[in-house]
């Protein structure tokens, strides 16, 4: 992050303002003091005019996940997602749109609904 963050020649204070944090939470995710959650990190990536992938590059590659099916998982009847479920079309589509909606309490009502949609009574088909 800091190393984006110096090429475009931007400072913390100007980063975090971006973001919407303060210069010291710049300066902890930087020293590696504090984590950077994962919305957090798709918003510098914006701020950044990096992909998210960007701050993975370094990393050594990993093992292939494998998808586990649980017996609760198929008595419900339920889709099991595949480990690469953010790489899709449909994930980067919806995360697009969501984050186009630019009143933040909109946004949380809509996350609120979502979250409530696998709660709802399944319709008889």
């Amino acid at each position: 992050m800091r190393e984006r963050r110096v090429q475009m020649g931007m400072s913390q204070k100007n980063l975090a303002e971006a973001v919407g944090v303060s210069f010291q939470q710049i300066q902890k995710n930087e020293r590696g003091t504090n984590r950077i959650g994962a919305s957090r990190m798709f918003e510098l990536s914006k701020v950044l005019d990096v992909p998210v992938s960007f701050f993975f590059d370094d990393l050594p590659p990993q093992p292939p996940i494998k998808t586990v099916v649980t017996k609760k998982a198929l008595a419900e009847n339920r889709d099991v997602f595949s480990p690469d479920l953010m790489g899709s079309r449909e994930t980067q589509d919806l995360l697009d749109a969501y984050y186009t909606i630019i009143n933040p309490r909109l946004r949380k009502r809509l996350l609120t609904f979502i979250r409530g949609l696998h709660r709802a009574p399944k319709e008889a088909a």
